[in-house]
């Protein structure tokens, strides 16, 4: 007997690990600020040899989605790689499972029933222990069952060979699976009939590489010292070795698809037919008719310190070491900066490189960026002199002149810059410079239109923000950016526009001063002659009205016509409209009068009225003389009754009259 206790037939994996297989070093790298890594390897390949790499299971779906290959004496036959989940799938249709393989007996137990050669005989496997002489099998033959001790180093042996060769590939898959972090992908290729140069190129996930900025600004207008360093990781689990780095700044879009996962389309079930089973109702003999429907009920209706400009200051030292100056390449809204020398970062650390040094011009200057503020920023304006585009990153600034010199200032942001764009980068406050800000705002009437019982006034709104400033004795630039206003008309200088909404500019002289903000906003407003509640004034009566209750809704009543003495006394002399107002106040003052005049002669109306059933009443009281005399009364109480009735009609006809004409002028 051998002295190995067979299991398996082979503990490789063929398909995965063929006899001639390479893997490539890496030859370049490109980190994007999307958070993506581009791979890129290469080097001599022998004719019939394969391309094996290991990748992380993360990243797996990207390898699928973007491997680029180049090889120009070979054609491309595939990739392989284990399936995701190595375990389901390699003890798929096995009498075994991973657990199994704890121990001998344990494999052993899950193959019974399968046909074996063990210690000589052959048969069946039944069972499988431990005894102290060594490892009981028992074997189910044609002549019965028969017990083998096998002692250290005799075998056990498959018969079925398929089955042993799978058991193998479920062993190594075991093992492979205790590292599920990593898969190991091969590249064949054939068609090659002699050594050549092949690469190819993989997009994956990675942290992005994040720009740090030194900043070297003057105390006042001048030229500013711009360092770019890159923080760059390596977490691709392999080592890059005097690769070729390139930085990238852009905005691809980037997405993540599960290629390498499983995917089972979920089917409609589909029931098995069968012959229909009739139904049959019993006959429960006849009914009476239902009653009819009662009819419907009709449907009712729905109811630091103030900087000052430099003055003849000698230049300083350069605080600064020149930096090596990278290759920058712009396209399509991307920008690629490769550094001029190859880089060496092993998988896992993390290197700072210098990639930028560049020279801008500058400006140093106060920016308010909310006027609520004691104190304005301390910030700087640069401009992008250059021909690529500077992303974004944070800068820590330092001073490059006098006692400001190479002192920490703060930090600024900077968002990415155009070749020829200028930005605003604020480090600090500047809490010798006070600002206060005041807010105003008036109204007053522009011209006047008409319509039937309405005076439209046209209005001009103007709002007016001020802001006092005191920079103590500082001189140089005052930036302010101010909120936009829907529908208002800014009526100051305005540099620019942008998301920070209007910005202002002004230069400050070393005194107090005020600045003004005016916006105007045009308006409207109406005024009505009457209210529109109680209808026409034209068809009102007034016996059916209660006037000392609506006399304010009256054409003329109080109110309407000092609202329009207001709006006519506020207009300007030439503005549109106004000679008609004039003349609708001239109306509505006769109708006030006659409305007062109609008022009274009502008022004396009911009185009479009054009167005249007190007369009535006395009559009725009375015999004899003093009844005469009651009846004369009673008449001259009708007549003074009717009297005071037509006197309050043909008042409140001339008022009637007058509002006619005054409605004629609105249209």
């Amino acid at each position: 007997m051998r002295r190995a206790l067979l299991l398996a037939t082979c503990l490789t994996w063929p398909a995965l690990a063929p006899a001639a297989a390479e893997e490539l070093p890496v030859r370049a790298v490109t980190l994007s600020n999307a958070g993506l890594v581009q791979i890129e390897r290469g080097g001599t390949l022998a004719p019939e040899a394969s391309i094996t790499f290991r990748a992380p299971v993360e990243d797996i779906d990207d390898v699928l989605k973007t491997l680029v290959l180049r090889d120009a004496g070979g054609t491309v036959e595939g990739l392989r790689l284990p399936a995701q989940d190595l375990e389901t799938e390699a003890f798929r249709g096995l009498p075994l499972r991973p657990a199994d393989f704890e121990n001998r007996v344990a494999l052993l137990r899950a193959l019974r029933g399968h046909p074996v050669e063990a210690g000589g005989a052959a048969g069946r496997l039944a069972d499988a222990e431990e005894a102290e002489a060594g490892l009981r099998v028992s074997l189910i033959t044609p002549q019965g069952l028969r017990l083998v001790l096998l002692r250290e180093g005799d075998q056990v042996q498959l018969a079925d060979a398929a089955l042993a060769a799978r058991i193998a590939r479920a062993a190594a898959a075991l093992a492979a699976a205790r590292t599920a972090d990593e898969r190991q992908v091969e590249i064949r290729l054939g068609g090659a009939t002699a050594p050549r140069e092949v690469g190819f190129a993989t997009v994956t996930g990675a942290p992005l590489w994040k720009p740090s900025w030194r900043l070297v600004i003057p105390a006042g207008e001048g030229e500013a010292r711009l360092q770019g360093w890159a923080v760059v990781e390596n977490r691709s689990g392999t080592d890059w070795e005097g690769v070729r780095l390139s930085l990238v700044s852009g905005n691809p879009a980037a997405y993540r698809q599960a290629l390498y996962t499983p995917i089972r389309v979920t089917r409609p079930g589909q029931p098995v037919r069968a012959a229909d089973q009739p139904r049959v109702e019993a006959d429960a003999g006849a009914r009476p008719a239902p009653p009819p429907p009662a009819p419907m009920a009709a449907a009712m209706a729905p109811a630091p310190r103030a900087f000052r400009m430099a003055e003849a200051a000698p230049p300083a030292a350069e605080p600064l070491a020149d930096l090596p100056a990278a290759t920058a390449a712009s396209a399509a809204g991307r920008v690629a900066f490769t550094l001029p020398g190859p880089v060496t970062i092993r998988g896992g650390e993390t290197a700072n490189l210098p990639f930028l040094d560049a020279r801008l011009p500058a400006e140093r200057l106060w920016w308010v960026q909310d006027l609520a503020a004691r104190n304005p920023l301390n910030a700087v304006r640069l401009r992008n002199a250059g021909d690529r585009t500077l992303p974004d990153g944070l800068a820590a600034v330092f001073g490059a002149e006098g006692a400001e010199a190479g002192a920490y200032l703060g930090d600024a942001e900077i968002r990415a810059v155009a070749p020829g764009d200028q930005r605003l980068l604020a480090f600090a406050r500047d809490r010798d410079v006070q600002l206060s800000a005041a807010s105003s705002s008036s109204e007053r009437p522009v011209k006047a239109e008409f319509r039937r019982g309405v005076v439209v006034v046209g209005t001009l709104r103007q709002e007016e923000v001020a802001l006092a400033v005191d920079p103590r004795g500082g001189k140089g630039r005052l930036v302010v950016d101010l909120p936009r206003r829907p529908g208002a008309t800014p009526r100051f200088a305005v540099a620019a526009e942008g998301d920070f909404g209007l910005r202002h500019e002004a230069m400050l002289e070393g005194g107090p001063q005020t600045l003004r903000f005016g916006f105007e906003r045009e308006g409207r407003r109406e005024a009505p002659l009457f209210d529109a509640g109680l209808g026409d004034p034209i068809l009102l009566r007034w016996r059916e009205l209660d006037l000392e209750q609506n006399l304010r809704r009256l054409p003329g009543g109080p109110d309407s016509l000092e609202t329009l003495r207001g709006v006519l006394e506020g207009l300007p002399a030439a503005a549109p409209g106004r000679e008609t107002l004039a003349g609708i106040v001239g109306g509505m003052a006769e109708a006030r009068r006659l409305l007062e005049a109609a008022h009274g002669a009502i008022r004396s109306y009911a009185a009479a009225e009054a009167a005249l059933g007190r007369a009535r009443a006395a009559a009725e009281d009375r015999t004899g003389a003093e009844r005469e005399e009651a009846r004369r009364r009673l008449n001259q109480a009708s007549l003074a009754a009717e009297r005071a009735g037509g006197a309050a009609d043909a008042a409140w006809e001339a008022w009637q009259r007058a509002v006619v004409a005054v409605l004629a002028r609105t249209g």
